[in-house]
């Protein structure tokens, strides 16, 4: 079922231009939702979560990998609690008290990557 309302109380399925709750990232897209603008399913972060492109990264999270074929096309990155020795995508927030050091250009699908570790 296309979705056609314009806001969502807290999450759920939302039409273009509507606020990303804080705590929340955009999971997946329907082309035909919004009487054709397209609608966005807003869910609550938890580790290890594919992510729209353009969705807001939760504090505390950081991008692990992409997949430029997700989310109907538009481009995924995939979100995980940042933590010592974990490998981090282009445009992935470094959190307070982590720094990048190592870089491998094989990484989040071929977009390289860092190795992020306790500062």
């Amino acid at each position: 079922m296309a979705p056609t309302a314009l806001a969502a109380a807290i999450g759920g399925w939302t039409c273009p231009g509507v606020a990303v709750p804080a705590g929340y990232v955009i999971t997946m897209f329907d082309i035909s939702g919004c009487n054709g603008y397209g609608a966005w399913l807003q869910q609550p972060v938890r580790d290890g979560i594919w992510t729209c492109s353009g969705s807001p990264i939760v504090p505390g999270y950081v991008l692990t990998n992409y997949d430029s074929r997700g989310c109907s096309g538009v481009g995924a990155w995939y979100h995980q609690l940042v933590r010592n020795g974990i490998w981090t995508c282009p445009y992935s927030p470094i959190p307070a008290g982590y720094r990048s050091t190592s870089y491998d250009a094989r990484g989040c699908s071929g977009l390289g990557a860092w190795l992020t570790v306790r500062a």
